[in-house]
């Protein structure tokens, strides 16, 4: 008895050194994918690729995470984090780590450009091009730059101009010849407007950058004037905005009001050059109303590197990963069976993508339900789509063709309400019922309902999944899906949707699904207490999750008490993760393990070994208070035997990959592993739907000649 109180004492699961900062353990993440740039067994273009991948995640954490912080501490919160830190002490402990990597950046970059001009892709300064060259770089400047630029004077009859969020921009001093008197101007850089960061010279491969051409001639935008200097600057702006979303009348007036005030939002991070006047530098921290000592990064290199993104766009197969086109659905392929009468006949299908095909797969179930006569309703959650999916036609095609359509589409969905807004303004004026979820709460499930009068009656057919209806990301992201008929899932559907369009919530019985914030939470804490209380030598509790993010608390903790009861606790999490693992009497018998590699992992899988009757779930959500409390997600379970076992060796291929995977040490840092096998589970899992698809196609070439035996005999 006394030995239990102490090691209880000694493992006080509420305090801050058993929980890791979740912005530390994010940046730790970015180490990471910056590594993949830094790896050179990574294809040239693929590691410029994930250069613009850290600098477009950096710019998207300022943005958010320090915007956030920054407001808590004006907002003077002073309680800490479960780790233990201020707001103000985790904006210090971010600037640091941040500051790291972007000196990691800088060497990979000047590695990277040495590497490219090897292969005969050279960034070169104006200065370097020959006489010809440069004449060709004048034309198109005066052609097609020109005239966009825009020169602001500041001075008393010019107040300091605004600057957007993440513009580039040069600071021009100027002055008459035989005059002492100093001009300060700036300049806009035009982007977004059909001019490429890098502008190409030539037939080949040989590129400047557009503010080197700018900065080298400025004499057309300030013809008389001498030029003093001119310095290259960018800033970031606060992405959260408040939104008062619980009193408003109208969400939508409150998100386009939000998406105005972002647009104007305070200054969290100004980059320069590291060469500009110290005198400078202190007029635009002040001006934009910064602290110059912490929140001033002088960047070495291009600044602003998510514009590599178009250097890695070149199209040289040779420098890239072998080309990747997903495949058809086994159960789907060469059919031209209606898919419901498919999805009837196997019961459910498990879809993996990039693998196998969104567009032959999600895209054609939504597609059919929007054709198919027998189709009477169809119902739907929209996170984040693109242009090109062809889910916003679908949906409209389907309220043409007679059919009811519901959407509810979620316009806080952070960078993307803009495009939700008009998403749902073109459906609406198509006749589809478009909903905004519940006030309160993001909804971030990824379900699409569809009610089918069959021959035997109606029949109700879903997909959930684990990522957003978007073509671009399904080509990028690792995800899963169910395609079902299951009728007791179909039931618990119907209560979640009319939950998300009526807002109201009272005690709706969900038999099979665990949507949050009511059920997931307290399901996975019940579901983790009972696998302490199954195990024993006979039957040893196992519990794996492979996630985004582990950030909640509570289930931290009750991951900590499975191990110390014994139960073997594999995690495989992205990014985010407070759980040390190997300690010893607390959690020896977990392991953390993150795989960063050719997709980015996007999935979410729960499994409990359940004393022998395994429990497998997918679905939308992390394990962050967030996901769990303040937003409705959807976690299905997955019960066909032949499902599982695609469950059992996805996760063997990436608990066991020796290329992409690293381990988490107890103090939080990051390992890679580095074993004989160098396929990384990503190629794995390539292979594996490929093999799926040939025996599929092999299996049908011998049934038809069986049938073409029986007709000859």
């Amino acid at each position: 008895m006394a030995d239990e109180q102490t090691d209880k004492q000694e493992f006080n699961l509420d305090s801050p050194q058993w929980y890791l900062n979740r912005e530390l353990t994010w940046l730790e993440f970015n180490r990471r994918v910056l590594h993949e740039g830094q790896d050179p067994r990574t294809p040239l273009l693929e590691r410029i690729k994930f250069l613009a991948i850290v600098g477009s995640n950096l710019d998207e954490f300022f943005m958010k995470r320090i915007g956030g912080l920054k407001q808590q501490v004006g907002a003077g919160v002073r309680s800490l984090t479960v780790d233990g830190r201020s707001p103000g002490e985790q904006i210090a402990e971010c600037h640091e780590s941040v500051r790291d990597i972007l000196r990691r950046k800088e060497e990979l970059e000047e590695e990277l450009l040495g590497l490219l001009t090897a292969q005969g892709i050279r960034i070169v300064n104006y200065q370097q091009l020959d006489r010809d060259q440069q004449r060709e770089a004048g034309r198109y400047f005066h052609d097609n730059i020109y005239p966009l630029l825009t020169p602001q004077g500041m001075d008393p009859a010019h107040p300091f101009p605004f600057i957007s969020n993440l513009s580039i921009n040069l600071l021009v001093v100027t002055r008459y010849e035989n005059d002492d008197h100093f001009f300060l101007n700036r300049i806009k850089m035009p982007t977004g407007v059909g001019v490429p960061r890098f502008i190409k010279i030539g037939g080949g491969h040989l590129y400047i950058r557009f503010e080197d051409l700018i900065a080298n001639n400025l004499a057309a935008l300030f013809p008389g004037l001498l030029i003093e200097s001119c310095s290259l600057f960018r800033v970031t702006r606060n992405a959260i905005t408040e939104e008062n979303a619980e009193k408003a009348n109208d969400l939508l007036a409150v998100i386009e009001t939000a998406l105005r005030d972002r647009k104007f939002a305070e200054i969290v991070r100004l980059e320069i050059e590291p060469g500009m006047n110290p005198s400078h530098r202190g007029m635009l921290a002040a001006e934009l109303g910064i602290d110059e000592s912490k929140d001033v990064f002088a960047a070495k290199g291009i600044i602003g590197k998510r514009d590599f993104f178009q250097i890695a766009s070149i199209d040289l197969p040779e420098l890239r990963c072998p080309p990747h086109q997903p495949c058809d659905h086994f159960r789907l392929t060469g059919e031209s069976r209606n898919i419901f009468h498919i999805i009837r006949e196997f019961g459910s299908l498990l879809l993996q993508h990039p693998y196998e095909s969104f567009e032959c797969t999600v895209l054609r179930f939504l597609r059919e339900a929007s054709q198919d006569p027998k189709v009477l309703a169809i119902k739907m959650t929209l996170y984040r789509t693109s242009a090109d999916s062809g889910i916003i036609p679908c949906l409209i095609n389907a309220a043409k063709n007679g059919k009811q359509v519901a959407v509810v589409v979620e316009l806080k969905a952070r960078f993307d309400e803009s495009a939700n807004i008009r998403w749902a303004e073109q459906m609406e004026e198509a006749g589809v019922h478009v909903t905004y979820g519940v006030v309160g709460l993001k909804t971030h499930s990824k379900v699409i309902f569809v009610v089918r009068r069959d021959f035997d009656g109606l029949r109700r057919y879903a997909h959930i999944g684990t990522g957003n209806y978007h073509a671009g990301t399904a080509r990028m992201y690792a995800d899963l899906g169910i395609l079902t008929c299951d009728p007791v899932i179909a039931e618990d559907l119907t209560e979640l949707f009319n939950y998300l369009t009526t807002g109201y919530a009272p005690d709706r019985n969900y038999r099979k699904l665990l949507p949050s914030p009511r059920v997931l939470k307290k399901a996975l804490l019940e579901k983790i207490s009972r696998e302490i209380a199954l195990h024993s030598e006979k039957t040893p509790g196992r519990i794996q999750f492979k996630t985004n993010a582990l950030e909640d608390k509570d289930i931290t903790a009750a991951l900590y008490k499975a191990s110390m009861a014994g139960v073997k606790v594999d995690l495989i999490v992205r990014d985010s993760c407070r759980l040390r693992p190997g300690i010893a009497g607390l959690s020896e018998n977990v392991r953390v393990i993150s795989v960063v590699g050719r997709f980015l992992e996007h999935c979410r899988i729960y499994y409990f070994h359940n004393g022998g009757e395994e429990e497998y779930f997918i679905g939308s959500a992390d394990i962050m208070k967030r996901n769990l409390e303040e937003r409705v997600e959807v976690i299905t379970p997955v019960e066909p035997p032949e499902l599982r076992v695609q469950l059992r060796r996805f996760l063997e291929f990436q608990l066991g990959d020796q290329r992409s995977a690293w381990e988490m040490q107890p103090d939080g840092s990051y390992v890679q592993r580095s074993g004989e096998d160098q396929v990384s589970c990503h190629e794995k899992l390539i292979r594996q739907a490929e093999k799926r698809l040939s025996d599929a196609q092999q299996q049908v070439k011998l049934r038809r000649k069986k049938i073409i035996k029986r007709k000859k005999a």
